[in-house]
């Protein structure tokens, strides 16, 4: 199943448990204006709310990632409201603003020019697979701002202090190795395969128990949240709901059997 219109600034096709979302603006380098944003923010919540896709993949359609946000479009608005909302129901794809949070992963693929806001829907997603031609750079420091879409509060998690600031005081380029050295990428790739390299670890993540997965994510998420002891608190009470379900007795039955399990997310 594939939704799009002539004017879809992202295209959604559905495969299996997997839903493909594109940034789908190659004319103007996939450069985010509020539509793009909006339907983009739709789209994550249509990955959410579907009983049977366990895993996004994000990528891009033309020769670049994106050119990060359209300011010309988006300054004038978020200078005046002070605020980046989203449509009603839908999901923040940068997991900063709004009551509602994704919980299915996402793997994202990435390739050309990644800039600005495109590092930073990069890092709110859980797997990253670049192509070898993928360049990135912060560039927010270069336009008298700083990155306000989650880059100063991932970054230095994910690289360490010093490897994010090396980037994001300076605003320079950097490849597809410095990416995969640093973690922003787990995976380079030859040019053109970076969305078939996605696809294949989504589909290995769509084959795992979805609540174990999910289980998973939110664990993880609470540490960041809330921290250490928070986090680990809470590990006995939620694998007892999991040793509950009918996923967790066919993980079970599948190990004495010796085979892959055949999950249902119950």
């Amino acid at each position: 199943m594939t939704t799009q219109t002539e004017e879809s600034r992202i295209s959604i096709e559905q495969r299996g448990h997997l839903l493909l979302i594109g940034l789908n603006r190659p004319a103007k380098r996939n450069a985010f204006d509020r539509q793009m944003l909006d339907e983009l923010a739709m789209a994550y919540a249509q990955l959410q709310d579907s009983d049977d896709v366990r895993c996004g993949v994000l990528f891009a359609e033309g020769e670049m990632f994106t050119a990060g946000l359209d300011l010309a479009a988006l300054a004038p608005t978020i200078a005046s409201s002070g605020e980046f909302s989203y449509p009603e129901n839908s999901i923040d794809p940068l997991n900063l603003y709004g009551d509602r949070t994704r919980t299915k992963p996402i793997v994202a693929a990435v390739q050309g020019k990644c800039l600005t806001v495109g590092i930073e829907l990069l890092l709110a997603t859980d797997v990253r697979i670049a192509s070898e031609n993928a360049t990135f750079a912060q560039i927010e420091i270069k336009r008298g701002i700083f990155p306000f879409g989650g880059a100063t509060l991932r970054f230095p998690e994910v690289a360490g202090w010093g490897n994010a600031m090396r980037w994001l005081l300076t605003g320079d380029e950097f490849d597809a190795a410095e990416a995969l050295r640093i973690g922003l990428v787990q995976e380079v790739v030859e040019h053109g395969k970076q969305i078939d390299k996605a696809i294949e670890i989504a589909t290995r993540i769509a084959a795992q128990a979805p609540l174990g997965v999910r289980a998973t994510i939110e664990s993880a998420r609470k540490l960041q949240r809330e921290g250490f002891d928070a986090a680990a608190s809470d590990l006995m009470p939620q694998v007892l709901k999991l040793f509950k379900t009918e996923d967790a007795r066919e993980g079970v039955q599948s190990f004495v059997e010796r085979r892959d399990g055949n999950f249902t997310g119950r």
